[in-house]
Order: C-alpha cells, then structure tokens, then sequence
C-alpha cells in the first residue's frame, strides 16, 4: 500500500469539508489534478474509487486521500445508500509518496549545527498516512468531522478558523495512529528510540554502554549498530551532542558558573566540557555566552 509523507513545519492546513449522501447508481465524479488532497471517509455502504492504475472500494470504517496531482474517477456504481465525509487539505511544505516497505528518512534529533539559531530554528519532522486504511477509532473520526460540519455556519470567524485547524490536526493524528497501527516500528528502531529517550532522561548521569545495554536489554554493540543506522551517531555521541545543546540553554538562561553549568549537564570536569563544547560549537562556552550578554 502507498503511503503519503509529509515534512513538517509546516503542518498541513484544513480547507474545507463536508457530509455527502447518495442513493444506489452514485459513482464518485471524474476529475484530474485537483490540487488539494481530498480524504473520503465512509460512513455507509461503499464507495469505488480509482486512482491512476489503482482501484479502491472503501466501505464503513474505511479512509482514502486522494492526491493533488492524479486522475480520480468512479470505477462502478455504488450498488447501496450510502455517506461519506469529504475533507479538502493542502500543504505548502515538502511531501512524497512512498513505500510502505521502505524507512522513513529520520532527521538526526540533535543539530551539529553552532550558534543561537539551532536552539530557536524550527526543527522539521515526518509522518506517514495511508493512502488507504482501516480507521483506528472510526467512531472518534466520524465526531471529529461532524464538529467541523457545524462549524462551517460560521467558518468566516478567525476564531472557528483557528478551531477547525486545531481540530484537523486530531484528524492527522487519527489517520497516523492507523499507519502505527498497520506497520509498527522495527526491532532497530524501536531500540535506537529507546536508547535515545533513556539518554536525553539521564544525560545529568554517568552513563556507560553497558549500562545503557543493562537497561534496555540489548547488547551495546546492537544498540550502537541501531542508533547509527537512525541517528547517524553511537550512543556516546548522541549523549554527548544532547548535553552540549543542554548547556547553551543554560549559558544563555542563567549565570551560573562555567564549572557549575559542565556539572549540571553531566560533565564530571569542567576542562572536558569547554574543550567538548569548543569542538563541536568552534568556540569556548564563555564566548557562546557573550554573543548574548
């Protein structure tokens, strides 16, 4: 099955929506590159749908995203009554379309990048949706766009704007539980993920790698084979970046001393935090804190 990904800042935005009931004969319209994506989600019956080569019959509890840039047209006449929301949404950001064989390409979670702006700079992500899906919750998803169906009488207020977008993003939420659901983390991500978060939770600490195997159940070697396949780094250096980012935030936000800020991101010695911190920033922690006094 195709997936879409999507890389985010920024997110995809809610255009519009609404609730279509047809009798039996309805065939879903003709039509090519639309320009917007266009989510189908059955309430009754079943609608039969192709994209380009692909056909599709949607029934109850079931969703389809159509593409901005293909032909869509009806494939047979629906032979029951039937509904199904429409919801119109489009993105100014980058997205493709992708296997759902293949790994995401996963942004390194800390930036190598030196100076006040990889603190502040927004730093993008990905997700996945399918084309095609068997809802998670489809009763939760059917409440969510009949909230935006009531809302349209007064969709020309900034206020019920700004509601029908918030209320999309839990749409997108929804629609990215099914693909977790459908196709769950592999052994090695799973395991580069948690030894990324027992990182970032204990980076105040003394870490080894064979603690961090003790507690995650894996062999070191293993954990540092799947942390460089995700993040591009060993366990060691993604600590070791992670505290670094935590000191700039404290050289900025506080005054604590030199030696005072080495010890509260982990370092047990001043001198190897400020020659860590000048190898990979290019500058001494001091003059990163006079950039900003």
């Amino acid at each position: 099955m195709s997936l879409l990904q999507f890389y985010s800042p920024p997110l995809p935005h809610y255009i519009n929506s609404g609730l279509m009931n047809y009798s039996q004969g309805f065939r879903h319209v003709n039509r090519h590159n639309i320009e917007v994506f266009d989510l189908l989600v059955v309430r009754e019956g079943c609608l039969y749908v192709g994209e380009e080569d692909r056909t599709y019959e949607v029934r109850a509890g079931e969703a389809l995203i159509l593409r901005p840039d293909c032909h869509h047209y009806g494939t047979a006449d629906c032979r029951e009554e039937g509904s199904h929301y429409w919801l119109h949404f489009q993105t100014p950001g980058p997205w493709c379309s992708a296997s759902c064989h293949a790994e995401a390409p996963r942004e390194r979670d800390t930036t190598e990048e030196s100076g006040h702006s990889s603190l502040y700079n927004a730093r993008t992500f990905s997700f996945r949706l399918s084309q095609y899906m068997t809802l998670l919750q489809p009763a939760r998803m059917e409440e969510l766009l009949a909230q935006l169906e009531l809302l349209k009488v007064n969709a020309h207020l900034d206020a019920i704007r700004f509601k029908q977008q918030m209320l999309f993003q839990e749409v997108l939420m929804q629609l990215s539980a099914s693909v977790h659901r459908e196709r769950p983390a592999s052994q090695s991500t799973a395991c580069a993920e948690q030894a990324a978060s027992f990182l970032r939770a204990h980076y105040r600490e003394e870490i080894t790698t064979g603690m961090l195997g003790d507690c995650l159940n894996f062999h070191p070697v293993y954990i540092a084979r799947c942390m460089n396949r995700e993040y591009g780094c060993s366990p060691m250096e993604y600590l070791l970046r992670y505290r670094i980012e935590q000191s700039k935030l404290l050289l900025m936000q506080t005054s604590f001393p030199i030696a005072r800020i080495a010890e509260e991101v982990g370092f047990n010695q001043a001198p190897y935090f400020s020659s860590s911190f000048m190898k990979l920033e290019g500058i001494s922690p001091r003059q990163y804190r006079q950039r900003f006094s």
